[in-house]
């Protein structure tokens, strides 16, 4: 898995928020469209799209798109 693949894959997620937005050490829970529905579809994402499975939990103990990124990567 790579950074900015996950990275693009992640910034899907949002409909209005512009993909300059999103970078490896953006804050993503600062991000206005941040939401319980976005979490969910990363939750998702994560699942589908790399067979790992995380909690909404691990998400909120991560600050940033690296931080998540390594806490999939490590699963």
């Amino acid at each position: 898995m790579e950074l900015q693949e996950f990275i693009n894959n992640f910034a899907n997620q949002f409909d209005d928020t512009d993909i300059s937005e999103f970078q490896s050490d953006t804050v993503f829970q600062d991000l206005e469209e941040w939401s319980s529905m976005t979490v969910l579809a990363i939750i998702a994402l994560i699942k589908t799209t790399y067979n790992k499975t995380i909690t909404g939990k691990e998400i909120r103990s991560c600050e940033t798109i690296k931080d998540l990124f390594n806490l999939v990567t490590s699963k």
